[in-house]
């Protein structure tokens, strides 16, 4: 197979290390059930520079304020919304906050960041590196997908006057490498699945680590509980839970009827997490038709959730994403694969908002239960006090960070 010729990407380290010297290589493995992202790289991304952070079943950022705990995170949602497609503008928004504090422009005002990952699946390891340009025209402008310690896909910036780059993909066949243009605002690696024949072997290779980096990226879930609009009533049928957590009472409607066991261990999370005795999640139905949700408290006693503290609704809210995994959230999984082959990435920025030290270990003891079965992975922030409490609980890992 002809090799690509490698791009100013950062080389492949032996053994990643996280900023302040704090080695994670040595994890005993949760076998996933399909591709993920084991390796999170933010090359020049906000505050951070150089680094590599590994990515295990249930991963914590823990540091003090500014040291790029939410930075990683909004990295890691980012890439995933590429790997489902979104044009860059829309997850971006404000690309210059992404550029590095002090990075100056080139001779022609140029300005940008670099992240990355590694998936692993059947394909083996297969990196993903990306270098954008925020100023003065936000666009990808090299990207990079490597697998067996090869180069399978390179695109490059060639003409700044073309909305596009200059593909290069490997064929192995009568034509070794295939040269395209491809849109300088979507990622490569998301469109080679439409544009490689998959005739040849080498061409069968490229996709495969394509598909395997995609599927990794897409099933991702970014968790925002927010206690303020979860108090409110919801439509029925609106039960595909969203980012805000605000339609709880549509999803545990779903729950108690379709996931009978699992809706059963949220009834214990609940006990376990809320103030008083919970014997039971359900929902009453409203005189407009709207439903709220209640916990019962036995006896025929009931709790409507907007009576519960914040603390309360974000952990409800959680345990319940823990538990239910990709069938009732709203995230995009890829559709052409099996449920049994899928891993829910969740991605919850400010873990331990409002949470008391009993309700985030009960958190995290469900995160590496339910994440054992290899269908759920946990990647959060907490802060520093937090950090030290998470790293009692076997099967966490927590990446320091420092400012």
């Amino acid at each position: 197979m002809t090799a690509l010729r490698p791009e100013t990407f950062p080389t492949p380290s032996a053994a990643p290390t996280v900023p302040g010297g704090t080695s994670l290589a040595a994890r005993t493995p949760v076998r996933s059930a399909g591709p993920v992202v084991t390796e999170l790289r933010l090359s020049a991304f906000a505050s951070h520079r150089g680094a590599a952070f590994p990515i295990g079943p249930v991963t914590l950022f823990g540091g003090p304020a500014g040291s790029g705990k939410s930075s990683a995170l909004r990295a890691y949602e980012a890439l995933a919304r590429l790997g489902g497609g979104d044009p860059l503008d829309e997850v971006f928004p404000d690309p210059a906050a992404c550029v590095p504090e002090g990075a100056a422009a080139d001779a022609q005002g140029r300005r940008g960041f670099r992240i990355g990952c590694t998936a692993d699946g059947p394909a083996g390891p297969v990196r993903l590196d990306v270098a954008i340009q925020a100023e003065p025209t936000l666009r990808i402008v090299g990207e990079r997908l490597t697998g067996s310690g090869e180069t399978l896909l390179t695109t490059a910036l060639r003409d700044p006057g073309r909305a596009t780059v200059q593909a290069a993909w490997h064929t192995a066949g009568a034509v070794p490498v295939t040269r395209a243009p491809l849109p300088d605002d979507r990622l490569g690696t998301a469109l080679l699945p439409l544009r490689v024949a998959g005739r040849t072997e080498g061409q069968l290779r490229v996709l495969a680590a394509a598909e395997q980096m995609v599927v990794a990226l897409r099933s991702v879930f970014a968790c925002e509980p927010q206690p303020q609009w979860m108090r409110a009533p919801v439509h029925v049928g609106d039960d595909r839970l969203r980012r805000g957590c605000d339609n709880l009472a549509a999803v545990l409607e779903r729950t108690r009827a379709q996931c009978v066991q699992r809706h059963a261990r949220l009834v214990a999370a609940a006990h376990a997490g809320c103030a008083g005795t919970v014997t039971a999640l359900g929902v009453e139905r409203l005189g407009d038709g709207s439903l709220r949700a209640m916990l019962g408290r036995g006896g025929g006693r009931a709790t409507p959730v907007e009576r519960l503290g914040d603390g309360e609704l974000r952990y409800l809210a959680l345990a319940l994403v823990l538990l239910t995994g990709p069938e009732a959230v709203a995230v995009d999984t890829a559709g052409e694969v099996p449920s049994a082959m899928q891993t829910l990435a969740v991605l919850a920025d400010g873990l331990d908002r409002d949470l008391d030290g009993g309700q985030l270990r009960e958190l995290l003891a469900l995160a590496v239960s339910v994440g054992a079965t290899g269908h759920l992975r946990l990647i959060g922030t907490v802060t520093e006090p937090n950090a030290e409490r998470a790293r009692e609980t076997p099967g966490v890992t927590v990446v320091d960070l420092e400012p």
